[in-house]
């Protein structure tokens, strides 16, 4: 197959192998495709096209993002992108190199996830149940995430017949559509009782007016057909506002490290915790070690009684 003649060519073909082959999630292939057209309108401007792109060139245009004030982890990924849509040029005998291989990515400082103490997730869990609206539904959500530490994005598009039967674990379909089993916790189980009793009472009231079925356990008539993650980003903020807590510290991903932080704390093994986060490498989870030790420092510079200052009269 001949090598396109337009860039945005280019990135269609690459994004479209991408989803066939890969199976990339739609919010990946998005990312992509902007940096991709990114590059190549700065290629574009500059008389150039991503058939004959050197290395160089890559490079200046990575010094132009850094100049734009573009963070390491945005530079980084751009360089990734630009890579991968270099490797399946390669593969399809478009190009006989790979120009961005041998370029060092910028250095990503690692930042420690923020997270939320247990009595402040408990304060986010009474807020769901003590909301004047869609209690079963919210906490069956904030249950869900906090027992089982999913990305909202598995959350929100949980199907159905995940949750039938009263289930002791959950099939998670994660990245990559690579499936995982997660226990359940009490609480979750009896949330999630709760909400399906509501939930399919609502379904067969909708189904006899002729609507479809759906096949989401948390339905909405947003265009994915369930519940969205911006939608159930501005719930949890809505949450911690009731519950006291500063917005700006919650997000779904705060309770996500919240699971992971809780149970390496209780005694839980980094593999353990590995397998039900869905991380592919050891190493995104290793991270959870250093939230804990830094939990440990302030506890013990604040309650050790050595670690006080003191006065003498």
């Amino acid at each position: 197959m001949s090598a396109p003649e337009t860039m945005s060519r280019w990135i269609a073909a690459f994004l479209e192998a991408q989803a066939a082959e890969l199976n990339a999630a739609r919010n990946t292939q998005l990312a992509y495709g902007r940096d991709l057209a990114d590059f190549a309108d700065w290629l574009d401007r500059r008389g150039g096209h991503l058939g004959q792109a050197d290395q160089p060139a890559i490079e200046a245009y990575l010094v132009a993002c850094a100049d734009q004030g573009l963070s390491a982890a945005t530079r980084a990924r751009r360089l990734s992108a630009i890579r991968q849509l270099y490797r399946f040029a390669f593969d399809e005998g478009w190009r006989g190199d790979n120009p961005g291989l041998r370029i060092k990515g910028p250095s990503r400082p690692r930042r420690l996830p923020g997270t939320l103490s247990e009595a402040e997730v408990d304060g986010l869990l009474d807020a769901a149940r003590n909301s004047p609206r869609d209690a079963a539904r919210k906490t069956c959500l904030m249950e869900l995430l906090y027992a089982t530490g999913m990305r909202v994005s598995e959350l929100v598009s949980l199907p159905v017949s995940a949750a039938r039967g009263d289930p002791r674990m959950i099939l998670v379909t994660g990245k990559g559509s690579k499936e995982r089993m997660v226990p359940l916790s009490p609480p979750a189980r009896a949330a999630l009782v709760a909400w399906l009793a509501l939930r399919d009472r609502d379904e067969a009231a909708r189904r006899a007016k002729g609507g479809p079925a759906s096949k989401f356990l948390f339905p909405s008539s947003a265009k994915a057909g369930h519940l969205s993650r911006n939608r159930f980003f501005a719930l949890i903020k809505d949450l911690a506002v009731a519950a006291g807590i500063d917005p700006a510290r919650v997000t779904p991903h705060t309770l996500r490290h919240a699971f992971a932080t809780h149970l390496l704390a209780r005694g839980a093994d980094l593999r353990t915790i590995q397998t039900m986060l869905g991380h592919a490498d050891l190493s995104s989870t290793e991270i959870y070690t250093h939230v804990l030790d830094e939990h440990l420092r302030r506890l013990v510079l604040e309650h050790h009684p050595l670690a006080k200052t003191t006065t003498k009269p």
